[in-house]
């Protein structure tokens, strides 16, 4: 099997809809089809977001979505890894690792001071590879919550 990461391109429309639709099923949501029309746009535009897909043997099996900012920390830009998803038939097939090194090798080419991503708690197979290729912080989120 022959797995490549590539830039996402406006023809993957179909495969990105699919994958991006598992993962938002996966942490129990939904979002409306302008959201998905908007993000798509910015993913392959000019925007400071950034998209990969996964294919095995020419077949879209996962995505990484990833942005770079400002950070009070460092000078240079940090990378933010902010939505990852392999389909289940593929895990444990290198998918999410190779999807997680090529942002760090994109965050490299970019001069980013440091690549990181958050998870939910529950995603225990997730973060078994997670531990593998990246560093547990003591930090915890919180959230105002979307305005109504």
């Amino acid at each position: 099997m022959t797995l490549t990461v590539r830039a996402l391109a406006a023809g993957d429309r179909p495969d990105w809809d699919r994958l991006w639709t598992a993962y938002l099923e996966f942490y129990g949501t939904s979002l409306p089809p302008e959201v998905f029309d908007t993000t798509f746009a910015r993913l392959l535009g000019d925007a400071p977001q950034h998209a990969l897909v996964a294919e095995l043997d020419g077949r879209a099996v996962g995505l990484v979505h990833y942005l770079y900012h400002a950070h009070n920390w460092h000078i240079a830009p940090v990378c933010y890894l902010q939505d990852l998803y392999a389909d289940p038939g593929v895990r444990g097939q290198g998918v999410g690792r190779a999807l997680i090194e090529a942002v760090y090798a994109a965050a490299d080419a970019a001069g980013a001071a440091d690549t990181y991503w958050m998870t939910q708690e529950f995603n225990a197979t997730a973060r078994q590879l997670y531990d593998r290729i990246g560093r547990l912080t003591p930090f915890v989120k919180y959230s105002r919550g979307p305005k109504t």
